[in-house]
């Protein structure tokens, strides 16, 4: 991990954490606010286009059918987000074993 990535990656990490918590609360409210703002912003400080764009449809495009589907895809990029983490984390563990 180079100094530059560093921010971005602890960023990361905070925001996983809120998108986690307030999924095991079932807050949809913080979810949504999550989504489009924190998602949006760190993925485009990242260089994450296609995350961006993601988060933003989540949102503005046609309402959900039900709780459930948002939820389904609020956990869609939960897990995006993990394989994005895993991925500019990993040289940082590399460098340490």
């Amino acid at each position: 991990m180079t100094a530059s990535t560093a921010p971005i990656q602890l960023s990361l990490e905070d925001l996983l954490g809120d998108l986690q918590h307030a999924r095991r609360s079932g807050d949809m409210s913080r979810l949504a606010l999550l989504t489009y703002c924190e998602v949006r912003r760190w993925a485009r400080q990242a260089g994450e286009q296609a995350l961006a764009e993601r988060s933003t449809a989540l949102i503005t495009q046609s309402p959900l059918a039900s709780r459930n589907e948002f939820m389904a895809q609020v956990d869609a990029l939960i897990a995006d987000l993990q394989q994005v983490h895993a991925r500019i984390s990993g040289p940082l563990a590399h460098a340490h074993a």
